[in-house]
């Protein structure tokens, strides 16, 4: 084969890469770096840019095509691997890791301030732009085309739900058990793979995934506080699939020290306050394993938020099932507020696109194409990144995106349950308890510890000091952080994200 194909960037996991190698003609003994370079090149000159169809896993790749003097940056179809770029000194700059970007030589660091608008109302940086002036995230299910002048963007995937109302639950079921299996006996047969670790909540998602793999040990965090812990419905979960167990117990003194580390790996300020515990979780589990499974997916494929079920008003647009401010409170709060800025922008052509469907899907493609991506993925794949783990979420996969696709929303929400299909399939493997036991989500107990003696003297340094006065009302921010401390506890989030956002800024400015 030529060697006009060139892989100049490549992050993630091709899962079914056996069959790809016999349909492409390779060596299965290479090395996995090897097998995965082969398998790009191969799978790009024979389906070119259809290559992602073909690719089952997670990736972000920069592919240069020698021919037609071009570059393809590719991101997965969900965006579980990060992708960010640039056009710099006539050069399209592209990574996972935005601050390879920022930091290249001849590069112009500046602060967006319309990300920060809308970080500061929904709590993570949602969209194409980044808070960075010049570089962009590329969208999941998107490819950027460099010609040398131009970088042109191109949707090739958008999630789209078209229920089948042929199947019953059970047969859909028996659907999920079966792509499930077929996912995980790809994870069991990569050799180049030999050991694997699980991250393991009290939740269906990670207890069904743990059940279903390889996985020889289940790790969990937990904390001394009294309504944040699920460690002992995890632990009782492994007992009974007979897997190992440990808990790593989060202090809030390692918790605080732990927020600068995590910002400034994540490369933007992200205000989900789990990133931190997930990226003590991951230096937990370093000491024992290289490859970790994580759960993610489910909920934004099934229907597992208790916002998918509200009714909101037709008039309305969705804005995702994370938003932390209202405008008039950014608005209070920002000194440089502007008012073209508009918090329906990053969702109003998705949100265009999906009218006429059910009210379920509309908000699922959403969340899809903007909350996990934007939010899940960002936390993920960055803190398992930056903590030298290898985290493979199968649940992710495209395969059984396609058949919560096509399942009804009737069918996702029954029996006051949330993602009730797919708790049906779950339970042929798992306990009826741990199956069908209600959500929890992963809470962390910084809303209590921003306001504990020890550490509220240097959060209030930080929210009411100089950097702050750079772009925030200080009048306002004392007004919330009293109204916090005084017992409106509901405030956390916000004090928090600006917190976060002041942290990032100091480390990166």
């Amino acid at each position: 084969m030529t060697n006009t194909v060139q892989i100049r960037y490549f992050s993630g996991y091709i899962r079914n890469f056996k069959s790809l190698c016999e349909q492409l003609g390779i060596e299965p003994g290479l090395s996995r770096k090897e097998r995965e370079e082969e398998i790009l090149k191969r799978a790009y000159k024979k389906w070119k840019l259809e290559i992602a169809a073909h690719l089952y896993g997670m990736f972000a790749i920069a592919i240069y095509d020698d021919e037609i003097k071009k570059l393809y940056v590719i991101r997965d179809q969900v965006g579980q691997k990060q992708m960010f770029y640039a056009v710099s000194g006539g050069e399209l700059l592209c990574s996972g890791d935005i601050d390879e970007i920022v930091s290249a030589e001849g590069f112009e660091k500046r602060i967006n301030k319309r990300m920060l608008q809308q970080y500061l109302f929904y709590g993570y940086p949602i969209g194409e732009e980044t808070f960075y002036e010049g570089v962009y995230k590329l969208m999941p299910g998107h490819y950027v085309e460099w010609d040398g002048k131009e970088a042109a963007v191109h949707r090739y995937f958008k999630p789209e739900f078209e229920p089948d109302y042929s199947k019953t639950v059970d047969e859909f079921a028996d659907e999920i058990e079966k792509v499930v299996e077929e996912i995980m006996d790809e994870e069991r047969g990569d050799e180049k793979l030999p050991y694997k670790e699980s991250f393991l909540s009290g939740g269906v998602d990670s207890s069904y995934l743990l059940a279903a793999s390889d996985a020889v040990c289940a790790n969990t965090v937990g904390y001394g506080e009294s309504g944040f812990d699920e460690s002992e419905q995890a632990r009782e979960t492994a007992e009974v699939l007979n897997k190992g167990f440990r808990v790593k117990m989060i202090s809030p003194e390692e918790y605080f020290e732990r927020i600068p580390t995590v910002i400034d790996k994540i490369g933007q300020p992200l205000g989900d306050a789990s990133a931190v515990a997930f990226s003590l979780g991951c230096k937990a589990v370093k000491e024992y394993a290289d490859v970790v499974y994580s759960g993610e997916g489910i909920d934004e494929f099934f229907g597992g938020y208790n916002a998918h079920k509200r009714e909101i008003p037709e008039e309305w647009t969705y804005l995702t099932c994370s938003h932390i401010m209202s405008e008039e409170v950014v608005k209070s709060l920002m000194k440089d507020f502007d008012p073209s800025v508009n918090v329906v922008d990053p969702v109003e052509k998705i949100w265009s696109e999906v009218q006429g469907k059910d009210a379920l899907a509309k908000k699922l493609t959403v969340d899809i194409s903007l909350w996990l991506e934007g939010d899940i993925y960002l936390n993920t794949d960055r803190t398992s990144t930056a903590c030298g783990i290898e985290l493979h979420t199968p649940f992710s996969d495209l395969r059984l995106f396609n058949v919560a696709r096509r399942i009804p929303a009737e069918y996702k929400f029954a029996e006051e349950q949330n993602k009730f299909v797919f708790r049906k399939a779950a339970g042929r493997k798992l306990p009826y308890e741990a199956a069908f036991r209600k959500k929890v989500g992963f809470p962390v107990p910084v809303r209590k510890w921003l306001a504990d003696e020890r550490f509220k003297g240097a959060i209030e340094e930080k929210l009411l000091g100089e950097t702050s006065k750079k772009f925030f009302s200080q009048d306002e921010v004392k007004k919330l952080w009293e109204s916090y401390l005084g017992g409106e506890a509901l405030l956390w989030n916000r004090v928090y994200a600006l917190y976060v956002f002041i942290i990032w800024y100091d480390l990166k400015f």
